[in-house]
């Protein structure tokens, strides 16, 4: 005698899945373009004191005999 099982439906469960996936991929995305703006930042900052004073920045990691 065959019995029929019936399986849970998983549209919901799918849904609220795909609706978290997308509510943290874009917490991901947001914190990836913050970071690419520090980033950007910090970069724009290292031109500008090479760009100022390169002669300098380059002084001082040359090595002196013994270092």
């Amino acid at each position: 005698m065959a019995q029929e099982q019936k399986q849970p439906k998983k549209s919901t469960e799918d849904a609220e899945a795909a609706e978290v996936s997308e509510t943290s991929e874009s917490a991901v995305t947001e914190r990836k373009e913050q970071l690419d703006e520090d980033i950007d930042a910090i970069l724009d900052e290292i031109d500008d004191v090479l760009e100022s004073n390169a002669e300098d920045f380059v002084k001082s990691f040359i090595q002196k005999g013994g270092e």
